[in-house]
């Protein structure tokens, strides 16, 4: 099995980077392979609303993740009562063909205290558009739940990851199981 991990933060220093390393944590000791994708140190080029740039490197990492992905944990930071504008540009890139009949768990890190369900819910408006299956459990953080280092430490936090982990690997194994059975 194979999931990708995307850290949907531009920013060097990110609360949401340590949400996906968490996770990728998590789901590597389950002995899932996780391709990790970092939004904040694999740049990517301005959308321009066709393909034109199919031959930037991290281009290619990305879409050659995404295509070898069975599943998908994506985080993103809120602004602006949104996901960040480097995760919708990475999207854009992608489309239904990478998404379709695959599982997706969403998380988001807040600035504060009642912040990153606007993410979460844009982010699910956007993955469903390119048809995955989102799961109706997500995680949202708040800055409480990190150390100085940016790692998430919080016990509880780390729990409801490693639920929605569990989720996302039972949802993914079952749904391969179904396109094996469709195949033969």
């Amino acid at each position: 099995m194979n999931i990708l991990v995307i850290n949907g933060s531009p920013m060097e220093k990110s609360r949401t980077r340590g949400i996906a390393k968490i996770v990728k944590e998590l789901l590597e000791e389950k002995g899932v392979t996780v391709s990790y994708y970092d939004l904040g140190t694999d740049k990517l080029p301005l959308f321009p609303g066709d393909q034109d740039n199919d031959e930037h490197e991290s281009l290619q990492k990305l879409y050659r993740a995404a295509q070898e992905a069975e599943g998908f944990f994506i985080t993103s930071p809120e602004y602006h009562n949104g996901m960040s504008g480097v995760l919708k540009n990475a999207l854009d890139f992608l489309g239904g063909s990478h998404f379709k009949h695959k599982p997706a768990a969403i998380a988001a890190a807040s600035g504060g205290s009642k912040g990153g369900i606007n993410a979460l819910n844009n982010m699910r408006t956007v993955l469903r558009g390119l048809y995955a299956i989102v799961l109706p459990d997500q995680f949202v953080s708040d800055p409480y739940c990190y150390d100085a280092e940016y790692s998430l430490v919080d016990r509880e936090a780390v729990e409801r990851l490693q639920t929605i982990t569990d989720l996302l690997v039972d949802l993914t194994e079952k749904l391969d199981v179904k396109q094996e059975q469709n195949i033969q």
